[in-house]
C-alpha cells in the first residue's frame, strides 16, 4: 500500500527521535552496568582488605574540630539572689545515666534561669554504691567551669520561719520523660516562683535531646566533656593503667556487656543452662516489665548482646591477630569462665581494672568508682569497641566522647546483620564466614558525620559541638581564640558572683591531669 508524501515525510522526522531515544537508552544501560560493576569491584574490596595498622589512627576529621564555646551573645547567670530559684533533681541509674541527667539538669536550670543544686546521684540498685556526686567527681571544677552558665550552690538556703531556721522545702514533681522546654518554662517554673524551690525526681532521660538551639547543645558538651571530671584519685588510677598498657604498644578497650541485668533484659537466656535461665527468668520478672521474648527472634532483629566468642571472632575477621592487646570494661560476666575461654584463646592479652590497676580501688570497684576508670582507659584507648550500644548509656556516652576527644576510633558491630551469619556458622555453614563478617563491619570508624534518629546527641554532637576555621557555613565557624576572656570580661562587668567550694569538699583538684 501506498503512503502519501505526507507520511513519508512524518516518518523521516521520527527516524532521528526513534535513534537518539535508541542511544540513550544504550549509554544509559551501559552506565548502569558499569556503575553496578564498580559498586560490586568496591564491595568486594572493602570486603576483603581492613588496613588494622589505620585503625589504631584516629580518624579522618576533615578540618573538623571539638569546640562547645558559645559562638553567640552568653550572657553570664545572674548572682543567687536574683535568680528564679533552686533546682534539685535525683539522677538515678548508672553511673552513665546519671552523666545525662547531670548535663540535663544544667540545661534546666539554664532555660529557667534557676540555682542549681549539687545534683544528687541515687543509691543505684544494682551497684549499691553510695559514693554521691562529692564522691565521684571532682566538684570544686564543676563549679569553676559552669560558671558562666549557671549558679551552683551546695544545698538550698536556709529561710527563718516563726523564729526557727530550717531549709528550703523543696516542692517535689515527677518531669514527663523527655520534656520539652516549654514545660520547664511553664509547669516546672510556675512551681518554682510559687515554692522557691523544685525537686525532680526522678531525673533520667526528664529533657528531650533535640532541642533547636545550638548554643543550648553546646552547653550540654561542656558539662559532659569538660566540666564532669573524676576525683583525683579515679584519675590517678585511670592515669597509671592506661600508661602501663601503652608501654606495651596499642591496645583496644572492648565493653563487654554480658552481665545478668543486661541478658534478663534483653531476653537472650536460650543459650544458658537450665539453671542459668532460671536466674534470669526470676531476675526479668522481678526488674522488667513482664513480656514474651523469643530468643531467635530477638536475635535477628539484633537484640542479643554479643557473646565473647562473637566478639573476638568479629576482631579475627578484621585482621586483629593474638597478639593485640585488650582492656575489657565490664561487670560480673554471666555463665562463668566458659563463655570467656574461646575468646582467651584468641586473644590472651586481656586486662581488666583489677588486673591491669596499680591496687584495690578505695571504693567498690563494682560501683560508679570502677565503672569511672573503665569510663576513661575506654575513653583514652586506641580502639574502643562496645558489644551492646542499645540501651548502653555507657557506650553511648563513650561513642560521643571519643568522638568529641579527636574522632578517635570506635568500632561498632551491627548485631542486626551479623545475627544470620553467625547462626548460618552454628549451624556449621561457614564458607565465606570471614568476609561476610568484614563486608558487615566496613562502615565509618568515628570519623564525623550527620546524626540520624535515633542515634542520641550524647553519642554524636556533630556538628554543634564541633567548629572548622575555615567552614562552609558561617554557623560552623570556630569561635575567637579569646573566647574566655571575652566570657570573663561578660561575667565580671555584670555582676555574677563565682561560687566558692565550701570546707566539706576537698580541693586537691588543681592537681588533677586535665584529660580534654
Amino acid at each position: 500500500m501506498r503512503r502519501g508524501p505526507g507520511e513519508a515525510s512524518l516518518r523521516r522526522r521520527r527516524a532521528p527521535a526513534r535513534l537518539l531515544v535508541a542511544v540513550v537508552a544504550l549509554v544509559t544501560c551501559t552506565i548502569c552496568l558499569w556503575s553496578s560493576s564498580t559498586d560490586l569491584t568496591l564491595a568486594s574490596y572493602k570486603a576483603q582488605d581492613v588496613d588494622v595498622n589505620k585503625l589504631w589512627r584516629t580518624a579522618n576529621s576533615n578540618g573538623w574540630r571539638a569546640s562547645s564555646a558559645p559562638r553567640s551573645y552568653w550572657p553570664p547567670p545572674p548572682p543567687e539572689s536574683e535568680t528564679n530559684g533552686y533546682l534539685r533533681v535525683r539522677c538515678n541509674g548508672g553511673l552513665n545515666q546519671q552523666r545525662t541527667a547531670i548535663c540535663n539538669a544544667v540545661v534546666a536550670a539554664r532555660i529557667m534561669n534557676a540555682t542549681l543544686v549539687l545534683p544528687e546521684l541515687d543509691t543505684n540498685s544494682f551497684w549499691r554504691d553510695e559514693s554521691g556526686f562529692i564522691g565521684i567527681y571532682d566538684v570544686p571544677h564543676f563549679i569553676k567551669t559552669l560558671k558562666y552558665d549557671v549558679h551552683i550552690a551546695m544545698s538550698v538556703p536556709d529561710i527563718i520561719t516563726n523564729g526557727k531556721t530550717k531549709k528550703l522545702k523543696a516542692y517535689q514533681i515527677r518531669p514527663p520523660r523527655d520534656a520539652p522546654v516549654t514545660w520547664y518554662m511553664t509547669v516546672a517554673l510556675e512551681k518554682m516562683k510559687s515554692y522557691g524551690a523544685i525537686y525532680l525526681t526522678p531525673f533520667s532521660h526528664r529533657l528531650a535531646e533535640d532541642i533547636n538551639d545550638p548554643e543550648i547543645q553546646r552547653l550540654r558538651c561542656r558539662v559532659n566533656y569538660h566540666a564532669l571530671r573524676f576525683k583525683p584519685n579515679i584519675m590517678k588510677t585511670s592515669s597509671e593503667i592506661v600508661n602501663k598498657l601503652r608501654s606495651e604498644g596499642h591496645f583496644m578497650s572492648i565493653h563487654l556487656r554480658f552481665e545478668m541485668d543486661m541478658l534478663a533484659f534483653a531476653g537472650c537466656i536460650d543459650i544458658f543452662t537450665p539453671q542459668e535461665q532460671k536466674i534470669l527468668i526470676k531476675y526479668r520478672k522481678e526488674n522488667f516489665a513482664e513480656k514474651e521474648l523469643v530468643y531467635r527472634e530477638r536475635r535477628l532483629i539484633g537484640k542479643c548482646p554479643l557473646t565473647p566468642e562473637e566478639v573476638g571472632l568479629i576482631l579475627c575477621a578484621l585482621g586483629f591477630d593474638n597478639t593485640t592487646h585488650i582492656y575489657l570494661a565490664s561487670g560480673e560476666l554471666f555463665g562463668g569462665k566458659r563463655f570467656m575461654r574461646p575468646f582467651k584463646t584468641m586473644f590472651p592479652r586481656v586486662e581488666n581494672h583489677s588486673s591491669a590497676g596499680p591496687g584495690k580501688l578505695e571504693e567498690n570497684t563494682r560501683g560508679l568508682a570502677g565503672s569511672a576508670v573503665d569510663y576513661m582507659v575506654c575513653l583514652l584507648s586506641d580502639i574502643f569497641m562496645p558489644t551492646y550500644d542499645g540501651p548502653s548509656n555507657f557506650a553511648n556516652n563513650l561513642i560521643g566522647h571519643r568522638l568529641y576527644y579527636g574522632f578517635r576510633t570506635t568500632i561498632t558491630p551491627n548485631r542486626k546483620a551479623l545475627a544470620p551469619i553467625f547462626m548460618d556458622r552454628e549451624v556449621g555453614s561457614t564458607a565465606g564466614f570471614e568476609e561476610r563478617v568484614r563486608h558487615v563491619m566496613m562502615k565509618r570508624y568515628g570519623a564525623p558525620h550527620k546524626r540520624i534518629h535515633p542515634e542520641s546527641f550524647y553519642t554524636n554532637s556533630w556538628p554543634e559541638c564541633f567548629c572548622q576555621a575555615n567552614p562552609r557555613n558561617r554557623a560552623d565557624k570556630c569561635p575567637p581564640d579569646n573566647i574566655h576572656e571575652v566570657l570573663e570580661n561578660q561575667f565580671r562587668s555584670e555582676g555574677s558572683i563565682e561560687v566558692k567550694a565550701t570546707s566539706q569538699i576537698d580541693s586537691t583538684s588543681e592537681t588533677e591531669e586535665t584529660v580534654i
